[in-house]
């Protein structure tokens, strides 16, 4: 049975909490308020693999939590009933911040404010449910708890291992810039071994071998032709308006922020707290596997970047001309190339919006400030977003396209088998 206080709180009257935290965001509901503030809180656990698996473990433990109130969708983790009188929007608030406590604990302080705000700001709990507000905190609290055991030692204490792979050609070598960043270097060599949360093991979905691999074949010659010309800083930098530079700085500028991206897809639909819930759960889920997948591949590969491979004198291959001078237009992450990192996430959460609403065509604009200057850019279909997240790491030059369509296809598989298999309803 559909909770009695669903729908209870007034939305504007927590307006003013969740602005203490999250200032200039557009409220909508308790899921997906905290969601932006698991976005925010995120940051602080490293790179993306670790923020989007930050994000999977609140959103499953919010959805969780919803169905330990009023049991709509099967739970991830085994869940005792809650009380059906317990306050949705409390579940929510402390389902994510206390998984938010045991991820990202430099935060503490920020999260507790912005719970306690939150709390505060809800209204009295009516004469029939007394409790209402500690028993949404009780089932919140167990949902956190749940997924926080699940995952403890999952792999991810461990994401980066030594690299030692000696320069060669086709083999991927370090591109960070001089001084380098805080070490070790190349990051996320163990995020392949790290356990997925859906799938049974990082082998079940992979792009596997091509002959892009083949230094001297057409696809490589293609590949490295093309990112030589529309991906280098001499290049980019000379045109930085056109739209292949602007297509380049969105997806790192914030495009490929998804849950920022999916808050504003699902903004005026008129879903409810369990919709949102199932629907951030699913897309993080999806996102994590993906990236389980890609980083192994990456590590099994271990193919070069563009960077190096322009500048290499020789590869073998009469129809590539290095260039020692070579640079890409953006920094090249800290991993090897293939298959692309970006368009995994972009793919595995694309397909899980498209067996949500079943339909492609789920058009949306979106403005990415990360990279100033800002970038907007509006899509008809969630198959030209994808698609376009690969070719924006081409423009970038720090990707060979074989790598980043690849990502897209493998992942667009972890996340229909995410949507296949979890959160069903009952």
């Amino acid at each position: 049975m559909k909770s009695p206080f669903a729908s209870r709180v007034p939305h504007h009257l927590l307006a003013g909490a969740i602005a203490l935290a999250l200032p200039g965001t557009a409220l909508a509901d308790a899921v997906t308020d905290w969601n932006a503030l698991t976005t925010q809180f995120g940051v602080a656990a490293g790179g993306p693999p670790q923020q989007f698996r930050v994000a999977a473990m609140a959103q499953i433990a919010v959805h969780d939590a919803l169905n330990s109130i009023d049991p709509r969708y099967r739970t991830y983790a085994p869940l005792g009933a809650a009380n059906p009188n317990a306050s949705p929007d409390a579940a929510v608030a402390r389902a994510t911040a206390d998984v938010l406590l045991a991820t990202v604990p430099s935060q503490s302080a920020a999260i507790n404010t912005a719970y306690s705000n939150y709390i505060a700001a809800l209204p009295a709990c009516p004469v029939s449910a007394p409790t209402c507000i500690a028993d949404g905190e009780a089932a919140g609290a167990a949902a956190a708890a749940a997924i926080v055991e699940m995952r403890t030692l999952d792999g991810s204490e461990t994401p980066h291992v030594p690299y030692t792979l000696a320069p060669g050609r086709g083999v991927y070598q370090p591109t960070t810039p001089t001084p380098a960043p805080p070490a070790p270097f190349p990051q996320f060599g163990g995020w392949g071994d790290v356990k997925p949360f859906a799938l049974g093991s990082h082998s079940q979905f992979g792009s596997g071998r091509t002959d892009f691999f083949n230094l001297k074949g057409k696809t490589y010659t293609a590949d490295y032709n093309e990112v030589k010309s529309v991906g280098s800083s001499a290049v980019r930098g000379a045109a930085p308006d056109s739209e292949e530079s602007q297509i380049a700085r969105f997806w790192p500028g914030g495009g490929g922020n998804l849950n920022a991206v999916a808050r504003t897809i699902v903004n005026g639909m008129g879903l409810d707290l369990w919709e949102h819930a199932r629907l951030f759960a699913l897309t993080n889920i999806a996102i994590n596997d993906a990236l389980v997948v890609t980083f192994h591949l990456k590590f099994r590969y271990n193919f070069w970047r563009p960077q190096t491979a322009i500048r290499y004198a020789d590869d073998g291959n009469p129809n590539t001309d290095s260039d020692p001078n070579w640079s890409s237009y953006l920094t090249t992450p800290p991993y090897p190339d293939y298959p692309c990192g970006l368009p995994s996430t972009v793919g595995a959460a694309t397909e899980v919006w498209r067996d949500f609403f079943g339909t492609d065509e789920v058009p949306f604009t979106f403005t990415a400030t990360a990279l100033p200057p800002s970038v907007t850019r509006s899509y008809t279909s969630l198959s030209q977003a994808a698609a376009e997240s690969a070719s924006a790491r081409v423009y970038a030059g720090i990707h060979f396209r074989s790598g980043c369509e690849a990502a897209v296809r493998q992942s667009e598989k972890v996340g229909r088998f995410v949507t296949n298999t979890q959160l069903k309803g009952r």
